[in-house]
């Protein structure tokens, strides 16, 4: 293996850094982007629970912000439970941009490897030709020897590139669909929540007003 990174010249190096680094993201990502950890089972009707038993108290708000992505979205709805609708779901809406920039980080740098690696076999190739038409220059084309430095080095820096480029963009193609499913799933769970709270409001509402008549015949 040593003796194939250094046929490769030094334009090895930098492509076994991206090679280090996307392998790195990659499990990083999948092991944060797992649906049990950014949208806990049944966490919306725990919440939910609270909410009607009058259960809910900071203590809760706070562990349900640090336990999950979905449990800020909720944490941010249930802070501004007593305004309005739109106060509530702006609140809603302004956290899960924040969540959803934490599930796609990495995913750039990601995409990036996948990108520049074939361009850094491309280089070593240019540069391995380079030293080829050097070598002919020098000494003719009689010393095949003379030629096998720069061809190798042309076709390892190439084949090293695409080999982290291909799995890179697998990769980061895979991971961006999983943000994309997990955020319409979390979207999902949180007008759910959403609608049920306005109509717990709208019902405490009726309530109220209903019994204002009755105090004051009494």
């Amino acid at each position: 293996m040593w003796e194939i990174v250094q046929a490769g010249g030094w334009l090895m190096l930098p492509i076994i850094a991206c090679s280090v680094v996307a392998a790195a993201i990659i499990l990083e990502r999948l092991w944060t982007l797992q649906p049990s950890r950014v949208l806990p089972k049944d966490l919306t009707a725990q919440v939910w629970k609270w909410v009607r038993n009058e259960q809910l108290d900071p203590q809760h708000i706070q562990a349900l912000h640090q336990g999950s992505p979905l449990g800020q979205v909720l944490a941010a709805g249930l802070l501004k439970r007593q305004e309005s609708r739109e106060i509530v779901k702006e609140s809603i809406e302004d956290t899960g941009r924040h969540v959803v920039h934490e599930l796609e980080r990495y995913l750039n740098p990601l995409g990036t490897i996948a990108a520049i690696s074939p361009l850094l076999g491309l280089l070593g190739t240019v540069i391995g030709m380079v030293k080829v038409f050097a070598a002919i220059t020098a000494s003719g084309v009689g010393n095949p020897s003379v030629l096998a430095g720069g061809i190798s080095e042309a076709l390892i820096t190439t084949a090293a590139g695409l080999t982290v480029a291909i799995p890179s963009l697998m990769g980061y193609r895979y991971l961006r669909g999983r943000v994309d499913g997990l955020v319409v799933r979390m979207e999902k769970e949180a007008m759910k929540f959403l609608e049920a709270l306005s109509q717990q409001k709208g019902a405490e509402i009726v309530e109220h007003e209903s019994s204002e008549p009755i105090k004051r015949r009494a």
